[in-house]
């Protein structure tokens, strides 16, 4: 079973229209307290997730200390929750950037110094913490370029639903990640050129593009990353960086790592090493509940 295969038990415009409402009602609070509703039913009625989620603490255990117990399990989906009670606080505009901050300040100076070169960056995220505070601290600083995400059509489509449903306006170019081409690679430069920043995934294949993906590894164990993603960055001769944005003590800590050499194998080889990196610092926030890791 794939991402695109897993049930999306938190996502739907109905869903998220009616988590707004009662947000904007009683506040962050109730947020949070539906977050928790959702994460103890899918604990409860999505088996899939589970067995995911304990193959996952099984494969890392001799690296984390966490042992694949139904304790951790569900710790693991109520922190998936969470995040997506946050995602919905930074989408709409309503969350603190006081809670985001860099890793090292040394990195943080080098990636605003390449955004202000008004030259284009393309980031390379991955599905561990929210990246997507970094996102909403850009768009909040006095910065005349947009956001271009790929997302897959169908988040694409709930993600524009909500935007409809809160009235913002959110200054972001969403691309389907099904269909990556020439045309794609054309616009994606031209907006770069703008000065525009890229995010895209590094861990997760489009559906229906199986037979377009790098195998690698990650502690001992085949995965799968999407060829794309890593054939973009080297084509679209612009600063390249892994990013992810992970959450300690109600802080976000944005970890960046620029990328010197852009060959797919160095690429690739770079980016395994982040994402062991990554989770080692945030075990429970490795939100990926389908089969990650290869059988063989």
């Amino acid at each position: 079973m794939q991402w695109f295969q897993a049930r999306e038990y938190s996502a739907g415009k109905k869903r998220l229209a009616l988590t707004w409402f009662l947000y904007k009602t009683f506040g962050e609070k109730m947020l949070y307290f539906i977050g928790d509703l959702v994460a103890f039913f899918t604990f409860l009625f999505a088996p899939d997730l589970r067995k995911s989620s304990k193959r996952y603490f099984e494969i890392t255990q001799t690296k984390t200390g966490i042992k694949p117990s139904l304790q951790n399990i569900y710790r693991h989906i109520r922190s998936s929750a969470e995040s997506l009670c946050d995602k919905m606080l930074v989408i709409s505009g309503n969350f603190d950037t006081d809670k985001i901050t860099f890793d090292e300040e040394n990195t943080e100076k080098i990636l605003y110094n390449d955004i202000n070169k008004k030259q284009g960056v393309f980031l390379i995220c991955n599905h561990i913490g929210n990246v997507e505070v970094l996102q909403t601290l850009m768009l909040q600083k006095d910065y005349d370029f947009k956001i271009d995400i790929f997302m897959s059509s169908r988040q694409s489509k709930i993600f524009n639903e909500f935007l409809k449903t809160i009235k913002i306006d959110y200054p972001v170019n969403l691309f389907p990640v099904e269909n990556i081409g020439l045309t794609t690679g054309i616009e994606l430069k031209e907006n770069l050129n703008k000065g525009d920043m890229v995010f895209i995934a590094g861990d997760r294949l489009a559906q229906d593009n199986d037979t377009k993906s790098i195998k690698a590894e990650i502690f001992g164990k085949n995965i799968y990353l999407p060829k794309g993603t890593f054939k973009l960055a080297k084509l679209m001769e612009v600063p390249v960086y892994f990013i992810s944005a992970i959450k300690k003590d109600g802080i976000y800590k944005i970890y960046a790592e620029k990328q010197n050499d852009l060959s797919e194998k160095a690429l690739t080889t770079a980016f395994c090493k982040f994402l062991e990196k990554c989770i080692l610092l945030a075990p429970f926030q490795f939100y990926h509940f389908y089969d990650f890791f290869a059988e063989n």
